[in-house]
């Protein structure tokens, strides 16, 4: 079981999920020729899609998934609340598949389990998913750490978590006080310590990598996270910071 991210950021998101002869996408907040090219560079046709999985309907997320599907005719997976919230711009796919947070999703080589988080969306979520007895968490999108979610999310083999803001260049920034307001709110983006305090909680003996996603390009650098992670991580976990202008490498739970 393999994963790399696309672009991870306010401009698109997407993540490739591979385990034998299944791919699948997670969100797809870029235009069919971005995912084309950066998918081509680890190897991956739109056309080996088994599926698109969406986490919440905001633009970033969901911005290409109808025309993608339209090309390679892959099935599209939401909650009835991220398909109603989306309105017309997931018209027109081959296939949508509706399912509810908690109902587990067999998908070719892999289990997904969405599981519920707090974010402004109308019913979003984020996935855990299982592939040859290994387990990848994708955790982004979300205002604060819950209960829930370190149970939800234990016993990992690898993990892509959100570290959208530091505090402090949130306050200091241009941003309008309601935006600040709802970065750093309970259903906004979860700040560096947050991301750490919940890094601490699901850390697990069988973890082998991190990925630091969402990183805002305006409120956070990659200087304060990478310092962040190698404070937190033991030395023999893979760390690697997500960007908005490139695809990551592959990174390997087997």
């Amino acid at each position: 079981m393999r994963f790399a991210t696309l672009a991870s950021g306010s401009a698109g998101n997407a993540t490739l999920v591979q385990h034998d002869a299944t791919v699948i996408l997670i969100d797809c907040g870029l235009s069919v020729r971005q995912v084309e090219q950066r998918a081509a560079t680890l190897g991956i046709e739109i056309a080996d899609l088994d599926a698109i999985l969406l986490t919440h309907e905001h633009d970033d997320h969901v911005a290409g998934a109808a025309a993608l599907a339209r090309r390679c005719g892959a099935p599209v997976y939401s909650t009835v609340g991220t398909r109603a919230a989306a309105s017309t711009r997931l018209d027109g796919m081959p296939q949508l598949v509706t399912f509810a947070p908690g109902q587990r999703l067999n998908i070719g080589a892999f289990q997904v389990a969405p599981v519920i988080v707090p974010h402004d969306a109308r019913e979003p979520c984020q996935f855990v998913i299982t592939g040859g007895g290994k387990r990848l968490g994708l955790l982004t999108d979300l205002g604060q750490p819950t209960a829930h979610l370190a149970r939800e999310y234990a016993d990992l083999d690898g993990l892509m978590l959100e570290f959208n803001h530091d505090v402090r260049m949130l306050a200091d920034s241009v941003y309008p006080r309601t935006l600040k307001l709802r970065i750093g709110g309970e259903y906004g983006h979860l700040s560096n310590p947050q991301a750490v305090a919940l890094l601490k909680q699901i850390d697990s003996p069988s973890m082998r990598c991190v990925v630091a996603a969402h990183l805002s390009e305006k409120t956070n650098s990659p200087e304060r996270v990478e310092a962040l992670l190698d404070s937190v991580l033991p030395n023999r976990l893979e760390r690697y910071i997500a960007t908005q202008g490139c695809a990551s490498p592959w990174f390997e739970l087997d």
